[in-house]
C-alpha cells in the first residue's frame, strides 16, 4: 500500500472546480479591491504613506462623504419638500436655530482646541462619532422636518467645523520630505471634493427610498471614520514647542506672536479669503432660492441648481488641482489676482444678468476660492513661527467658517433679485479685493532684506 501514490485533486475534478472558483472569486473582488488599490497608491504616492499624510487623505474623503449625505437628507426634507415661500421660512429658521449659535460656538473652538493639543486623533474620531450619533437621532425626525431636527443639524455643524479645525492643525504634521504645504492641502482638498462628488449620487439613490435611508448612510460613513482617525500616526498628538497664537495683538512689542505681527501680508490674505468664504455662503443660499422661482431659461428648478452646483464644484476641483501644479512663490499676488478676477465676473453678472452669468460666476467662485485658500495656507507656513502654526491655522479657519455664515444669513434675507444679488456678491467681493492688494503691496518680494530669513513657499 505504501507504494502506491496518492490521487491527485485535479484526476477526480476538484482541481480545476477549485480553480474556477478562485477565478470566479477574483473577478468579483476585482471591481472592489482594484479601484481601492488604485485609490491607495494614489493617496500614498510620493511620500504621503510614509508621512502619515495618505491616511489623513483618506480620512478627508470619509468625512467629505458623510457630510454629503447628511447634506442630502437636510435639503431634500428642508427644501425641496415644500412650496418656495415655507422653504424659505424653513431655510431661514435653520439659519436662525442653527447657524446663529454656531457663529457664537465657533469662535470658541479654536482655543477649546488648542487646549487638547496631544488629543488630535481622538479629537477628529470624537467629531465623527459624534455625527454618526447625530445622524442617527436625525434619522427619526426627518421625515417630518420637526424642531428637533434643526439642534442636531447644529451639532452635526458644530462637530463637522471642529474636525475641519484640527485637520488643518495636523497637516504640517505629516508634510512628507520636500513637499509643500500648498502641495499637500491641494491634495487633502482635492480628495475631500472627489469623495463628496461620488457620494451625491449614492445619496440621492437612497434618498429616493426615504429620506432617512442616506442618515443610515452618514452614520455608517462616520463610524468608520472614527476608527480610520485613530490610524493617523502617533506624531499627530505631539505638540512639543507648541504654543497658542492670536488673530490679532494690541502691544507693537508683545512677546505673544499674532497673525498681525507676524506678517501683515498674512492677515490681509486672511481678510481676503473671508471675502470669499463669505460670497460662497452667499451664492449657495441666494442662488438656492433664486433659481427655484426663477430658473433657468428652459431649465426646471432642478436641473438649474444642478448646473449652477457642479460649475461651482468643477471650478473648486479645478482650482485645488491648479494650486497644487503651480508654485505658489507670491501667493499674496496669487490671492489680489483671484479676487480681482472674481470681482470682475461678479460686475458682469450684476450688469448683464443671465443664467450663463451666473454658472461662470459660480465656476469662477469656486475655481478662485480655492487658489485663494491655497495661497493663504502658504502665506501662514511662511511667516508663522513653527512654534504657533498649527493654532493660526486653528484661528483661521474658525474665522473663515464664521464668514461663510453671514455670507449665507445676507442671501436668505435678500430680496430674490438677480440683479440686486449679483450686485450684492460684487461688493462682498470688492472689500476682499481691496485687502487683497494690501497684502500684494505689502509682500515679503517688496522687503529685500527680509528675502534670505524666509523658506521658499513651495
Amino acid at each position: 500500500m505504501s507504494s502506491v501514490a496518492p490521487v491527485r485533486s485535479s484526476d477526480d475534478g476538484s482541481g480545476p472546480a477549485r480553480r474556477a472558483g478562485r477565478a470566479v472569486g477574483r473577478a468579483l473582488h476585482r471591481p472592489i479591491t482594484g479601484p481601492a488599490k488604485g485609490i491607495r497608491r494614489a493617496t500614498h504616492a510620493h511620500g504621503a504613506g510614509e508621512s502619515g499624510l495618505g491616511k489623513l487623505i483618506e480620512l478627508h474623503a470619509i468625512n467629505g462623504a458623510g457630510d454629503m449625505m447628511i447634506t442630502v437628507a437636510l435639503a431634500s426634507t428642508v427644501f425641496f419638500s415644500v412650496p418656495t415661500d415655507e422653504a424659505r421660512g424653513r431655510v431661514a429658521l435653520y439659519l436662525a436655530i442653527t447657524m446663529a449659535p454656531f457663529t457664537v460656538l465657533a469662535p470658541v473652538i479654536g482655543p477649546l482646541l488648542d487646549r487638547l493639543p496631544h488629543g488630535r486623533r481622538a479629537s477628529m474620531a470624537a467629531a465623527m462619532l459624534a455625527r454618526a450619533v447625530l445622524a442617527l437621532l436625525m434619522s427619526a425626525v426627518v421625515a417630518t422636518g420637526g424642531l428637533q431636527l434643526y439642534p442636531e443639524a447644529l451639532g452635526v455643524l458644530v462637530a463637522s467645523k471642529s474636525y475641519g479645525v484640527v485637520r488643518s492643525a495636523v497637516v504640517p504634521r505629516l508634510l512628507p520630505p520636500k513637499f509643500s504645504l500648498v502641495k499637500a492641502n491641494s491634495r487633502v482638498t482635492l480628495a475631500g471634493l472627489l469623495a463628496t462628488g461620488a457620494a451625491a449620487p449614492v445619496a440621492a439613490g437612497l434618498n429616493s427610498i426615504g429620506p432617512q435611508w442616506p442618515l443610515y448612510g452618514a452614520c455608517v460613513i462616520f463610524l468608520g471614520g472614527a476608527f480610520a482617525a485613530f490610524t493617523l500616526p502617533h506624531k499627530v498628538d505631539e505638540a512639543k514647542g507648541e504654543r497658542r497664537a492670536r488673530l490679532s495683538t494690541h502691544e507693537a512689542h508683545s512677546k505673544r506672536p499674532g497673525l498681525r505681527t507676524v506678517s501683515r501680508s498674512v492677515l490681509c490674505g486672511l481678510l481676503a479669503n473671508a471675502a470669499m468664504r463669505g460670497l460662497s455662503g452667499f451664492l449657495i443660499f441666494f442662488l438656492a432660492f433664486l433659481l427655484r422661482e426663477h430658473p433657468l431659461a428652459g431649465q426646471s428648478a432642478a436641473v438649474s441648481l444642478g448646473i449652477v452646483g457642479v460649475s461651482a464644484g468643477v471650478g473648486n476641483a479645478c482650482g485645488t488641482a491648479v494650486g497644487a501644479w503651480l508654485r505658489a512663490r507670491a501667493p499674496e499676488v496669487i490671492v489680489a489676482s483671484v479676487l480681482c478676477v472674481t470681482l470682475g465676473v461678479a460686475v458682469l453678472a450684476a450688469v448683464f444678468y443671465s443664467g450663463v452669468f451666473v454658472a461662470v460666476l459660480a465656476a469662477t467662485a469656486g475655481f478662485c476660492q480655492a487658489l485663494a485658500k491655497l495661497s493663504l495656507d502658504a502665506m501662514i507656513q511662511r511667516d508663522v513661527p513653527e512654534a504657533v502654526r498649527t493654532s493660526a491655522f486653528a484661528r483661521s479657519e474658525t474665522l473663515l467658517q464664521v464668514a461663510w455664515v453671514l455670507g449665507g444669513a445676507i442671501g436668505i434675507v435678500l430680496p430674490l433679485n438677480g440683479v440686486l444679488g449679483m450686485s450684492v456678491a460684487a461688493a462682498i467681493v470688492a472689500l476682499g479685493a481691496t485687502m487683497g492688494i494690501r497684502g500684494a503691496l505689502s509682500a515679503p518680494h517688496h522687503h529685500p532684506q527680509q528675502r534670505t530669513s524666509r523658506p521658499k513657499v513651495a
